[in-house]
C-alpha cells in the first residue's frame, strides 16, 4: 500500500473503509492507545473515538476494545476482527494497485509537462 493510493472501499450504504480508518487501526495496534494513535495522526481524540465507535457499531464484532483511563491509564486493543479487516483492506489495495498500475502509468504520461505528478 503506497501513501499516494487513496483507495476507499464502499462496504455498505454510506460505510466506507479507506486509508484514514486503516491508519487509525494500525496506529491503535502499534501504540495500544486511542489517544496516542490520534495524536500521531494529528487528529482530535474525540474524532478518533467517534470513528472507532462508529466502526464498532457497524461490524458484527468490535474492531477495537477500549478501556477507560484514570488510574489504570486505559488503553485500546485491535481485536482479531479488527486485524482481519485491516489485512483484508491491505490485500484489496494491493490487488487494486497491481490491476491499475499499467493504466496509471499511461494516464500520467498524458499529463502536461509542468504538472507536478507527471512521471514516466
Amino acid at each position: 500500500m503506497t501513501p499516494d493510493s487513496p483507495i476507499r472501499l464502499l462496504l455498505s450504504g454510506p460505510l466506507a473503509f479507506g486509508p484514514g480508518k486503516a491508519e487509525l487501526l494500525e496506529r491503535i495496534r502499534t501504540t495500544g492507545s486511542l489517544s496516542a494513535a490520534a495524536a500521531e495522526m494529528e487528529m482530535s481524540y474525540m474524532k478518533a473515538w467517534k470513528m472507532v465507535r462508529g466502526l464498532n457499531e457497524r461490524f458484527r464484532k468490535p474492531l477495537v476494545t477500549l478501556s477507560r483511563g484514570g488510574d489504570q491509564h486505559g488503553g485500546a486493543v485491535l481485536t482479531p476482527a479488527g486485524q482481519e479487516l485491516l489485512d483484508l483492506y491491505r490485500q484489496a489495495v494491493a490487488a487494486a494497485e497491481k490491476a491499475t498500475a499499467p493504466a496509471l502509468v499511461r494516464m500520467r504520461r498524458m499529463l502536461a509537462a509542468d504538472e507536478p505528478d507527471s512521471r514516466d
